[in-house]
Formats: structure tokens, C-alpha cells, sequence
């Protein structure tokens, strides 16, 4: 399902939803959150978590089609401004489909992906 199937499904957005500020077309995956912002709302109240836990004794991977600017910004090589154009990439173009795609933003080369590569994920 994408975001905007998962709202339908539960009734349809509130009159103070600010749908402008989501990427309706995100494929959501189970157990995934979905925060809809209210009109006027400059950044949800609680960011919800995006690492996912990998194998056991593994370092978590922070996903980069759900993690918050603040979660990217605390990736190697990626500093403010850089996280919120990884954030605002895929509110324009949907979801990254491969690590690999990373490098298609703006400030994102060869040899900062290569320091983010062990440290995020798609999935």
C-alpha cells in the first residue's frame, strides 16, 4: 500500500491534515508509522524510529526513505542542509529504490556515498 491508500483506509484525512507536507505516492511496508502533519505544524512532535535492526551483534542501518533530517543528519558526511534535501528528494520523487539512488541528491557524490553506504538502508 502507499500513504495515500493507508489514509483512505482509515477514513480519510481530517479537515487540519496538511497532506502537503507528506509523500502520498510512499510505499509503506508493515509495522512502518505514518504521521500526518497538522496545518501550520512545522515538524512532528515525536520522529518515529527508522533504523532497522539487522542480524544479531550488527550495527543498525538508518533508512533513508523514512528516516527524519534529524536521524540523516547524523550520518557520516551529512550535515543539515544535505539531510533535508535527502528529505526533500524523496518527498518529490518517491522512494528510493536502491542505496545507490542517494547519490541522484544534490551534494551527494562518489565519496560521500561511500562513507554513508555501510550505514543506511532502503529497507
Amino acid at each position: 500500500s502507499i500513504v495515500k491508500d493507508a489514509i483512505q483506509a482509515a477514513g480519510g484525512a481530517t479537515a487540519d491534515a496538511d497532506l502537503e507536507h507528506i509523500n502520498l505516492a510512499l510505499e509503506l511496508r508493515d509495522q512502518q508509522q505514518l504521521y500526518v502533519p497538522h496545518k501550520g505544524e512545522d515538524a512532528p512532535p515525536v520522529s518515529p524510529p527508522s533504523a532497522q535492526p539487522l542480524k544479531s551483534g550488527q550495527e543498525s542501518k538508518v533508512n533513508i526513505n523514512t528516516a527524519s533530517a534529524e536521524e540523516l543528519d547524523a550520518l557520516p558526511g551529512v550535515g543539515p542542509a544535505i539531510a533535508q534535501r535527502i528529505v526533500d528528494y524523496r518527498t518529490e520523487n518517491g522512494p528510493f529504490a536502491t542505496i545507490e539512488d542517494i547519490m541522484n541528491v544534490k551534494g551527494i557524490g562518489p565519496a560521500t556515498f561511500a562513507r554513508l553506504k555501510d550505514h543506511i538502508t532502503t529497507e
